[in-house]
């Protein structure tokens, strides 16, 4: 993939995940959601922290120790520690995010 905007899926099936790095400790990919959410009462409780960033689109993020979901725009990132419970709220259609996985 030389772009990341190159083949976003126009549907609204099951979200794209595509690897662009892994290193040891450390990967790196692109994925593309397409109105999906967590299903109801379902928390991420990662091992390896996730740095995420939206670059189009727009999703909802609920943290289990925060009173409200946050909004994030294209442009906005945000760096979930390791274990803390998270879940998606909500994704705009297309949402293209990065996320950098690490130990």
């Amino acid at each position: 993939m030389p772009n990341l905007y190159s083949d976003l899926p126009a549907d609204s099936g099951a979200e794209q995940f595509f690897e662009l790095l892994s290193r040891p400790g450390l990967s790196i990919e692109r994925i593309v959601s397409t109105g999906q959410a967590s299903p109801p009462g379902f928390w991420y409780e990662q091992p390896r922290g996730e740095w995420i960033m939206v670059l189009q689109g727009e999703a909802r993020i609920a943290f289990e120790d925060q009173p409200a979901p946050c909004l994030l725009k294209a442009g906005d990132f945000v760096d979930i520690a390791p274990r803390r419970r998270h879940r998606v709220e909500s994704t705009a259609t297309p949402t293209v995010w990065l996320a950098v996985h690490y130990d």
